[in-house]
């Protein structure tokens, strides 16, 4: 094992203890690191998150803390490690250990400050990597060229240096269908066929000017947007379910698709394109649509079981940091083409990217959630605010026809909240405990007995649980009016008073009636409960002086139950009705009592019939009501006014119904960031030290103003801001790349979403540069870069193979002496299938279409149908897309999965493809509809049908061949099997 030594002379003086000069860094210190801590940390392998082979890392620390302290040896990690006698703490691991001498080096240096000069050899040579570059904008040499279009002079320069050439134009029929199937998906009518080669062969044409005007009217088309927004939703992952185990739906998520769409046929400017997506709702909280935009940070999966349903702590901070992790990878893959989630768990190990800084990242998100948000805050408080006042309107005018009907007030509804006239909540109540109002169904109670709780409002004057225990007397009213003649009960109650039937009833009916039903009202209560009604504001609401009270009684336990229950009813402590023993067998009890003018309180009380044991001991009121017990007789002004007041009530009902629901998007929710920590390896359970929003040191010439108390609005705006602004050298390099991807099958750059030091460089970069600078220069306008590729020669060209020596050259045409031929994408192929048999529906925008029966289990079914309806024969982009269970069709086409970012799409070459084109239901049922719309436009005549199913599916004419073998394929196996061949064929399937 080679030891490098101290200098000799320095070497001598530490031992003899004579004066010397210092330790010199070059000569003393980096050559021991070099030789005895670089194998172990540096640019290759960092044990323990340390590097020792540049002054920039070497002073980060490592996952123990500081390295070197300057100043202060003793404190410094390395001298305790390289003097340590533990032989699993000793350092250097490997060979033996230093010499006394090299380690009194190591202090020295350090307490002298532990100086570290910035040479060439700290330099991070990843940061010299051509992506974290400023652009730089290229000279055209078009006029030396003779070009018009610089792309071409950028091409023919490099295919020269090669020396190849480009290949000759491509026929006029194939650009207009390569154009209608790059710009906006689905293939040309016959018709547009017909009208542009009519055009671009006129003796007098210019075909640079006939390119052009089609090109402008296919971006000014709206299905340009739709077939642009399926490349970016395959970046964004976007679904309409969470994905994970239980993946449930997200019925507002398509809300997200539908302004991408908007948003790219509007030409938004990219910029603002991203910053609406990053930071929207913080940028502009009042509009609706920059809300919405914020539903690309929610488009990923979403675990809800980790996230909602765990009672686990541990399981709910690991499903946490994957949901940020998410959030972060997808931001910065999508706009910056960056994989900073490989620095997760460490420092990334190609890029100069620390663990830090993607922890700097995630604290910009920390305050982001995903999940259902009202679109307009002002549009749903203004609905809400109609509501309510509707609402008011309904109940003052239900009040009124009451007291003119001598309906009276129902005390189920009042129980549920109600004014008595019908506004209570269905299925609420009060506590029996605590007086206060009750949703959620409640079981075994334990209450206070005898112990009266007051209840807010008007009506209700309070509940109490009695208990007549030893002839104890129960109080009744706030007043301390108290009852007497209770019997002795268990002291225990259960589930509330309800507008309803209580938890769980078994029955409620009465004899035939069914007082659950519509036009019936129920009050439930179990034993041991009392509520007790203030008729003093009863009596003003029915203007009325002596009131009467009717019900119906009934037992509400199970049929077979063997238990009972006991019922009384007091006016102002005096029993005025009584039933004990009432079980399943007991008849209807009718209550009519008379409340003179004097009475002030009716109790409602349950016992559980002495036996000590509540059971199934539930009692309910059927129709229970207080009404005037002396109507008067209406005149005939009151008789109009009573028709009146029920034509109001028809009209306010119809208004309140109509009334829309806000709208909703699964976007993003926020809440104040908490404090975000290094997790050490990736571990939430082992948090480190704090860090601050912040952005990626990698781009030198880029800074982002990250404080360090910025809100979570703050922070997704300066992010954002930091991610378009003019400097980064990311954004638009990634942008006009990936639209260079789409035209031409691969981009400048092979990897769109990988511009790191593990992604492929760029085959042209002057031209990637110059490209990137133009995009600025034309607004960040992404129509005008597709004009701009679109139009150029290169773009033109025929895919045909000219010679073997190009092949031999350059065999995947990356210098792009030819046009690669391209299979369209499964959504393509299926929306082109749709268009060629007619029965395409271009209905845009709205919630996506369903091609699945659901049904609700623990975790969602999704079971595939074949979409033969016109709302499932929408355009691909429209479909509601499902995680967990894809669509097998489209999967089988390449489709990709929704759980993962796709950049680039894979293609592949499969029998199961062919399978699947030749005998799927989807389309055998569309060659038949295509053969239908063939006979409908050619009639009976097989060769005019032929001849009408070529244009229609290829944009040509049969040849003679192809002409005569399908009018014999027509008359021997029927025009559907002709059909069936043509949507099958490599010329229907591939672009060109």
């Amino acid at each position: 094992m080679k030891i490098v030594l101290l200098s000799f002379t320095a070497a001598l003086a530490l031992v003899a203890g004579t004066t010397r000069a210092a330790v010199d860094f070059e000569k003393d210190i980096r050559p021991l690191l070099r030789e005895r801590c670089v194998e172990c940390h540096g640019a290759k392998k960092q044990k323990a998150a340390l590097r020792l082979d540049a002054r920039a890392f070497a002073f980060k620390g490592g996952e123990n803390g500081a390295v070197f302290v300057p100043g202060k040896s003793a404190e410094s990690k390395v001298i305790e490690r390289v003097t340590s006698t533990d032989p699993d703490e000793v350092m250097p691991s490997k060979g033996e250990r230093l010499t006394a001498a090299q380690i009194a080096a190591l202090r020295e240096w350090i307490d002298a400050g532990a100086v570290w000069p910035e040479t060439s050899a700290d330099r991070d040579e990843r940061l010299e990597h051509w992506a974290w570059q400023p652009v730089k904008r290229a000279g055209v040499r078009s006029q030396e060229s003779g070009v018009s279009n610089p792309i071409d002079a950028f091409i023919d320069a490099k295919l020269a240096e090669k020396g190849l050439a480009r290949s000759h134009e491509a026929d006029a029929r194939t650009l207009c269908r390569r154009l209608y199937f790059d710009l906006i998906g689905l293939p040309p009518t016959p018709e547009e066929v017909d009208a542009f080669l009519q055009k671009y062969h006129s003796p007098f044409a210019d075909h640079d000017s006939q390119i052009a005007a089609l090109v402008d009217q296919l971006l000014a088309s709206p299905h340009y947007g739709e077939r642009w927004a399926r490349h970016w939703l395959d970046i964004a992952h976007y679904a309409d379910t969470h994905g994970f185990e239980r993946d449930q739906r997200r019925d507002n998520a398509w809300r997200y698709r539908d302004w991408v769409i908007r948003a790219l046929n509007a030409d938004m400017p990219y910029d603002e394109f991203l910053r609406e997506q990053i930071a929207g709702d913080a940028l502009h909280p009042d509009d609706a649509a920059s809300v919405i935009a914020t539903g690309f940070l929610a488009a990923g999966p979403w675990d809800f079981v980790g996230q909602a349903e765990t009672p686990s702590p541990v399981l709910k901070r690991l499903a946490r940091a994957d949901d940020l992790d998410d959030m972060v990878t997808q931001v910065m893959t999508a706009a910056c083409g960056v994989t900073v989630n490989c620095a997760r768990c460490h420092d990334h190990k190609l890029d100069p990217i620390s663990q830090r800084e993607y922890y700097a990242l995630t604290a910009v998100f920390a305050g982001v959630k995903r999940g259902d948000r009202d679109v307009d805050a002002g549009e749903t408080r203004r609905l809400a605010e109609e509501k309510t006042r509707l609402q008011r309107e309904i109940v003052a005018t239900k009040a009124e026809l009451a007291r003119l009907e001598n309906r009276g007030l129902d005390l189920a509804d009042i129980v549920g909240g109600g004014d008595g006239n019908g506004s209570g909540k269905k299925g609420a109540g009060l506590n029996v405990e605590t007086g206060k109002p009750q949703d959620g169904a409640l079981s075994r109670l334990t209450p206070k007995a005898n112990v009266f709780v007051a209840v807010e409002g008007d009506f209700v004057d309070g509940v109490v649980s009695p208990n007549g225990d030893g002839g104890a007397e129960v109080p009744v009213s706030t007043t301390g009016l108290k009852v007497r003649g209770v019997p002795k009960t268990s002291g225990e109650a259960w589930d509330a008073i309800r507008n309803g039937p209580i938890n769980p009833q078994g029955t409620t009916k009465i004899g035939d009636a069914d007082f659950a039903a519509d036009g019936h009202t129920l009050l439930g209560l179990h034993a041991n409960a009392a509520i007790t009604f203030d008729l003093a504001p009863m009596r003003a609401a029915l203007k009325a002086g002596a009131l009467r009270f009717r019900a119906s009684v009934g037992y509400g336990g199970r049929p077979e139950a063997e238990t009972n229950a006991d019922v009384r009813v007091f006016v102002d402590g005096e029993l005025a009705f009584v039933a004990e023993r009432v079980g399943p067998k007991s008849g209807p009890l009718l209550v009519n009592l008379l409340l003179p003018e004097t009475a002030r309180f009716l109790t409602l009380m349950s016992t559980d019939g002495a036996d000590g044991n509540i059971g199934f001991d539930q009692i309910f009121y059927g129709d229970p009501r207080i009404s005037s017990a002396a109507p008067a007789a209406l005149t005939a002004e009151e008789e109009t006014a009573m028709e009146k007041a029920r034509a109001q009530l028809a009209e306010l009902e119809k208004q309140f119904k109509s009334q829309p629901e806000p709208a909703k998007v699964y976007a993003i929710t926020t809440e104040p960031p908490p404090v975000v920590r290094v997790q050490h390896r990736g571990n939430p359970e082992d948090a480190r030290e704090e860090v601050a929003p912040g952005a990626l040191a990698c781009v030198a010439a880029l800074s982002a103003p990250f404080g360090s108390e910025l809100t979570d609005a703050q922070r997704r705006i300066v992010l954002a801001q930091w991610i378009t602004a003019p400097a980064n050298p990311l954004t638009r390099r990634v942008l006009v790349n990936r639209l260079w991807h789409h035209h031409f099958g691969t981009g400048l750059v092979d990897t769109p979403s990988d511009f790191g030091l593990g992604g492929g460089r760029p085959s042209h970069p002057e031209l990637l540069d110059w490209l990137a600078e133009e995009f600025a220069a034309r607004g960040w306008s992404q129509k005008a870069m597709h004009r701009l590729i679109c139009t150029s020669a290169v773009y033109r060209q025929g895919s045909g193979v000219r010679s073997q020596e190009s092949v031999k050259a350059d065999a995947d045409a990356r210098l792009l002496w030819r046009m690669n031929p391209r299979r369209l994408d499964a959504e393509s192929l299926r929306d082109a299938v749709l268009a060629v048999s007619g029965k395409l529906n271009r209905e845009m925008f709205g919630s996506g279409y369903r091609d699945f029966d659901y049904a609700e289990e623990y975790a969602p079914v999704y079971k595939y149908i074949t979409p033969d309806k016109p709302e499932l024969w929408r355009r691909s982009v429209y479909r509601f897309v499902v995680r967990t269970t894809t669509q097998q069709f489209l999967t089988t086409l390449d489709c990709p999965n929704p759980a993962n970012l796709t950049p680039a799409r894979n293609v592949t070459t499969t029998a199961l493809q062919s399978l699947a084109l030749l005998n799927n239901d989807f389309m055998q049922k569309q060659s038949g509809y295509f053969a239908e719309r063939v006979k409908a436009d050619a009639g009976a005549d097989p060769a005019a049908q032929v001849a009408r199913a070529f244009a229609l599916a290829f944009g040509r004419k049969p040849t003679a061949a192809e002409q005569e073998n399908a009018v014999a394929l027509v008359r021997g196996s029927g025009l559907a099997q002709l059909c069936r061949m043509l949507v099958n064929a490599s010329e229907f399937v591939y672009v060109d």
